[in-house]
């Protein structure tokens, strides 16, 4: 079940609210677990016990390493507990994300002595494997580091890790940001109609923008590389580069705004990555609870930046190869990683980003650093996306003659493509502090303003929302693109 589908939006998210405000606190908790349980179930069917065995190993780790702590230093285990249960995630995750990756790389290397492979069956990927296996290495590497407090509360616990919000996309919520709110939280009017809003900005993200150019996306990166143009390659990243930010942020939106109406309240995930003016602001903008997590917990007990420049550049290496192998089970995203790390290591040493005056250059030099990395993130091979790319500066094989422009950028294409460039910059929310600033100011017009402007929001909002559900219901390209993360 997604966020973005209408048994979704209209069986089971209002069936869900109006239980859990009719149940007394007591029992808040007790639902909302049977209702993670039940949304991730939908969809995945008996996968859901591995993410039910992921929430009562990591329960029983934590409780384990915290009992330690009471024990003298050298007779603790609190090394051997932290070790097996980071094993433990890392071997879950790795199992289900990488075996078939694993497999087929061996197989082809066998295969070229002539000696027959494995034949295994496929393994299942169950949808969000990768959030909820780094939400748990957080928790008990945060208990093991004394930064929280080992769980006490099994429910409280459960309901943590397979909180519906966040589960399948995302954002990586860390026990020790909701540790309290798990045990005691509120909904006040102000509160709930926050969520309410953000969740129809992220809807209006994900149907209307991401949904849109995903269909030109996906019917050009499907053309043969010898039949591209150099035009329709770079539509076809542009709309990909668009995709992907609102795809991902209107995700986090969407999750960001159910946790507020449920009286949680969640890290933001992205920043409006795309005004970045260089490649480093870029992923310190972007999916910031996934970048943050390998800083804390890769990139900093690797020594960081505080030893010799060559270990630096390693760990810069490692943490994207990280970044990259996380996203999936391809060479593809392992390239696409390390190519992002290379240039983490150009622009602390090597390009003066400062030496380009104006903010325009900055702004074009990381955009033009960055998509041919989005090219291989996009193509689903090595081979495909180098001919992708090497069209894309002016190598390209095709003529056009039948993958015109105009077969896959239509009207809605287009508006969509305006609209994403124009909503990548923070340009509603300023308009909105100005008018906030001009109707504290005591004046006729300044009271007008300030008394239409909350209507005007509602109506746009409104709007939205009804065109999200017309195109929804109209069976429009509905793509979830993070189902393999």
């Amino acid at each position: 079940m997604v966020f973005s589908s209408i048994i979704f939006l209209f069986m089971f998210l209002p069936l869900v609210l109006i239980i859990y405000f009719l149940l007394p606190a007591r029992l808040k908790n007790i639902f909302l677990l049977f209702a993670n349980l039940v949304f991730y179930a939908w969809g995945e069917g008996a996968f859901v016990l591995v993410m039910v065995i992921c929430v009562v190993a990591n329960y029983v780790f934590g409780v384990l390493i915290e009992n330690e702590k009471a024990r003298p230093a050298e007779n603790n285990r609190k090394k051997l507990y932290i070790t097996i249960a980071v094993l433990f995630n890392v071997g879950l995750l790795g199992f289900y994300k990488y075996t078939n990756f694993l497999v087929d790389n061996f197989n082809q290397i066998i295969g070229l002595a002539s000696i027959e492979g494995f034949k295994v069956s496929k393994v299942h990927l169950p949808i969000g494997i990768s959030f909820f296996t780094f939400q748990a290495l957080s928790y008990v590497i945060d208990v093991y580091r004394n930064d929280v407090k080992g769980a006490k509360s099994f429910l409280d616990f459960a309901v943590y890790k397979s909180l519906f919000p966040q589960l399948i996309a995302g954002p990586i919520v860390r026990y020790k940001d909701v540790a309290t709110q798990l045990a005691k939280r509120f909904v006040n009017r102000e509160k709930f109609a926050y969520g309410v809003r953000r969740f129809i900005i992220g809807l209006g993200k994900k149907v209307l923008i991401a949904n849109t150019v995903a269909l030109a996306t996906d019917q050009i990166f499907s053309i043969p590389g010898a039949q591209l143009t150099t035009g329709i390659s770079w539509i076809g990243v542009f709309c990909f580069w668009l995709q992907i930010y609102f795809d991902f942020s209107g995700y986090s939106d969407m999750a960001i705004g159910l946790g507020h109406m449920l009286g949680f309240t969640f890290k933001e995930n992205f920043n409006y990555p795309n005004i970045s003016r260089s490649v480093r602001e870029y992923w310190e903008r972007w999916h910031i609870s996934l970048t943050s997590w390998i800083r804390d917990y890769v990139y900093f007990p690797l020594g960081g930046n505080r030893i010799s420049e060559a270990r630096t550049y390693f760990n810069l290496l490692a943490i994207f190869f990280i970044t990259g192998i996380w996203h999936g089970a391809s060479w593809t995203y392992v390239i696409w990683g390390l190519y992002n790390g290379l240039f983490m290591i150009l622009e602390r040493n090597f390009i003066n980003i400062e030496r380009l005056r104006f903010s325009i250059l900055r702004w074009l030099y990381m955009f033009l650093a960055l998509i041919p990395g989005y090219a291989m993130f996009r193509s689903d091979t090595i081979s495909y996306a180098i001919t992708y790319i090497k069209a894309m500066y002016g190598f390209a094989q095709g003529t056009g003659a039948g993958h015109h422009v105009y077969f896959y950028v239509q009207l809605d294409t287009l508006l969509a493509m305006i609209l994403g460039f124009i909503g990548s910059a923070p340009i509603f929310p300023y308009v909105e502090k100005k008018i906030n600033e001009f109707t504290g100011k005591p004046g006729r017009l300044n009271a007008i303003v300030g008394s239409s402007y909350p209507t005007v929001r509602l109506l746009l909002l409104l709007f939205v929302f009804a065109l999200s559900i017309i195109k929804l219901s109209a069976g429009s390209y509905n793509p979830f693109i993070y189902f393999r993360f």
